[in-house]
């Protein structure tokens, strides 16, 4: 992609890998479609299993990952994460965001995803419902898949 001063953009998949079930398919799919795979994570990722992405590493703090994604984050980027606010984050500056189930965030979509955040975090607190996620399956890693597959070619243009 061409920057507005004429030099060639590496288009990324910035993966929020700390607690990401698909880095796999991620990588797989941006080295297939030409993009540089970033895992970015707080610590703990081993580049030897990761050999064909870059591993950024960032200091210990509640959203030191969060803020680097952001900070590399552009149009023709593509982010993968369940955070929300992340998401949200990466849409503002240009970037396509995609759930690990595959659940693509849109500039339509990304305020009532925020809204329904916040309510279920609401019902937590309150004691009205319990803080578990529902388990990942076979299905939610093809929904992913597809789905990245089809941010990738977009972004391509």
């Amino acid at each position: 992609m061409k920057r507005n001063d004429g030099a060639i953009k590496a288009m990324h998949v910035l993966i929020d890998a700390d607690a990401c079930p698909v880095k796999d398919e991620a990588i797989e799919l941006a080295l297939r479609h030409g993009f540089t795979p970033v895992l970015v994570s707080n610590g703990g990722m081993r580049p030897s299993r990761y050999p064909d992405a870059e591993i950024v590493t960032v200091p210990a703090g509640a959203d030191a990952a969060d803020d680097r994604i952001v900070e590399m984050a552009g149009p023709g980027d593509v982010a993968i994460t369940a955070d929300v606010p992340l998401a949200s984050r990466v849409l503002e500056k240009g970037a396509a965001a995609i759930g690990p189930t595959g659940r693509p965030f849109t500039p339509e979509t990304i305020g009532e995803a925020l809204s329904m955040r916040a309510f279920s975090q609401h019902l937590r607190e309150s004691g009205e419902i319990k803080g578990y996620n529902a388990s990942f399956s076979a299905a939610d890693r093809s929904r992913f898949r597809q789905a990245l597959d089809r941010a990738l070619r977009g972004a391509k243009g």
